[in-house]
């Protein structure tokens, strides 16, 4: 066994070898269809890569940057499948999701462009209100674009999607009518309660999954239903989409693992401790929000645990089907774990903030590529990335043609997964014209190195960090470097026009907002 499937290894028992030959007159054409080289046939040694990879991407929702063992070795939760995919691939520590909330993030990676600009700033169809009105924007993806799974299903390969979607409010809109050809899961809803929905446990409510045995739970459907599409499809090359719903609101997991849970709690002692202790500061000299600073939370653990033992099923499924090593395996979070407002199930200390933040706890994810035969085990890289960038890596991992008019920006990694230690870009922005409902300011940010501006645009005032040395953002060092927050503010101003970006807008009879 390669070292790569030893340690895809992770549930179950040996793979139980199955008896492919074909009789009679079949056998000559199955002997010159192997001599020829078939195009839905992938071949690859050991150590070396697929000339046509599959790709299994995984997607979690409100999954945290610190709720990963390989990222935090002392996270309260228990993610052994994901450490170890994290440990066979490489490990990007600086990834970033394009918006702070789910939907515009999840466009991100199905389009490849910033959802600033194709106006799609805030979860479909979000619309707080405050001292000002939020920033007019679009929640349905045009069903005109080319997403990352038509691109695939145009390049030959079988293309599936299950879970959560939420990026369309009509049947047009969901997957497959944009690119997918199985949809398990996929239609308005962003978590599994909402539009009647029924919860993480069976019967769903969801129009695009049949309800399994009375009290099934979701992300082990998923994966079942994932696992199944994968040992049908094992003769053809696949693109699939595994997109969990979990670790969203709201917190339901099976009894077993939150009793598990409850007595790690009790063992550690954390029913003496305050998680609330400290705040976060919606901004340094105006109100501040309650956040939970230390994870302990029994529930939110046992949903993080059993999300992790899905994963560890669907690998499990590849190689049982030899498919392994042939198969690019992909992870990340659409958004930052959920630390203020909305139920303060995760604590992202020492990072700041949370899901609905532009501090690095919204949008700083786990972000892992595992490529057979490229990556090397345990290699990590501190290159700045984005969830755009998958589009144009994925398209070139698997020899496509790219797509530069559609996935206009983001940028193929492949060198960077090759081994080359730089990208070839020196800046990644972001634009949230909203009030998130877990409290975060509407504001702009760019990231250039290791220096990161936040713009507010209620009154257009700048924080500048040094993420090197303060990645908690605690430290507020625009006064020391007006030459540098002057090139910033610039830059991240020019993206503004590059991309057509939305700003607030004043409430009936009140006061003109900020603007750029």
């Amino acid at each position: 066994m390669s070292r790569v499937s030893s340690l895809l290894s992770f549930s179950k028992g040996s793979s139980q070898e199955m008896d492919y030959r074909p009789s009679g007159g079949l056998f000559w054409l199955f002997v010159f269809v192997l001599l020829i080289g078939s195009p839905t046939r992938r071949c690859a040694g050991q150590g070396t890569a697929p000339d046509r990879p599959n790709v299994l991407f995984i997607l979690a929702d409100d999954l945290g940057y610190m709720d990963v063992g390989a990222y935090n070795p002392d996270t309260f939760y228990e993610t052994p499948n994901l450490d170890s995919l994290a440990q066979a691939g490489l490990m990007f520590t600086d990834g970033y999701a394009a918006n702070p909330v789910c939907s515009p993030t999840r466009h991100s990676i199905m389009t490849g462009r910033h959802p600033s600009r194709d106006n799609h700033t805030d979860w479909f169809c979000g619309g707080r209100t405050e001292r000002y009105r939020h920033a007019p924007y679009d929640c349905s993806m045009d069903t005109s674009q080319v997403t990352i799974g038509a691109a695939f299903q145009r390049g030959g390969y079988d293309t599936y999607f299950a879970g959560k979607w939420h990026l369309g409010p009509e049947p047009r809109h969901w997957p497959e009518n944009q690119g997918f050809d199985v949809n398990k899961g996929g239609w308005r809803a962003g978590s599994p309660s909402a539009h009647g929905g029924g919860g993480y446990f069976s019967p769903y409510g969801n129009p695009r999954l049949e309800d399994g045995p009375e009290g099934e739970y979701l992300p082990y459907r998923l994966a079942e239903e994932t696992e199944a599409f994968i040992e049908q499809e094992r003769e053809n090359p696949f693109f699939a989409f595994l997109s969990f719903y979990e670790v969203h609101n709201p917190k339901q997991a099976p009894d077993s693992l939150v009793e598990k849970y409850r007595r790690k709690r009790e063992r550690m002692g954390l029913d003496e401790v305050d998680e609330f202790e400290g705040i976060e500061q919606v901004w340094p000299d105006e109100q501040t929000r309650r956040a939970r600073v230390v994870q302990g939370h029994p529930v939110y653990a046992a949903m993080v645990e059993a999300m992790d033992r899905a994963v560890g099923r669907v690998l499990q499924g590849l190689r049982e089907n030899g498919l392994a090593d042939e198969t690019i395996v992909v992870f990340t979070s659409d958004n930052g774990g959920l630390s203020t407002s909305e139920g303060h199930n995760t604590s992202n200390r020492p990072l700041r903030g949370g899901k609905g933040w532009l501090y690095e706890g919204g949008i700083r994810e786990p972000y892992v590529i595992h490529w057979p035969g490229v990556t090397t085990a345990g290699r990590k890289s501190d290159v700045p990335v984005m969830s755009t960038d998958f589009y144009p890596t994925l398209l070139d991992a698997a020899g496509l043609p790219l797509r530069p008019d559609q996935h206009m920006d983001g940028v193929s990694l492949v060198p960077v997964l090759k081994g080359r230690p730089t990208l070839d870009r020196d800046a990644l922005f972001w634009h949230y014209p909203h009030y998130s409902n877990q409290g975060g300011f509407p504001g702009g940010a760019v990231r250039m190195g290791e220096w990161k501006l936040i713009e507010d645009y209620e009154d257009g005032k700048v924080r500048l960090f040094n993420l090197e040395a303060d990645l908690g953002e605690r430290n507020n060092v625009a006064g020391q470097y007006p030459g540098r927050v002057e090139q910033m503010r610039q830059r991240l101003h020019a993206w503004y026009e590059e991309v057509g970006a939305h700003f607030l807008r004043a409430r009936e009879h009140g006061p003109e907002p900020w603007r750029p």
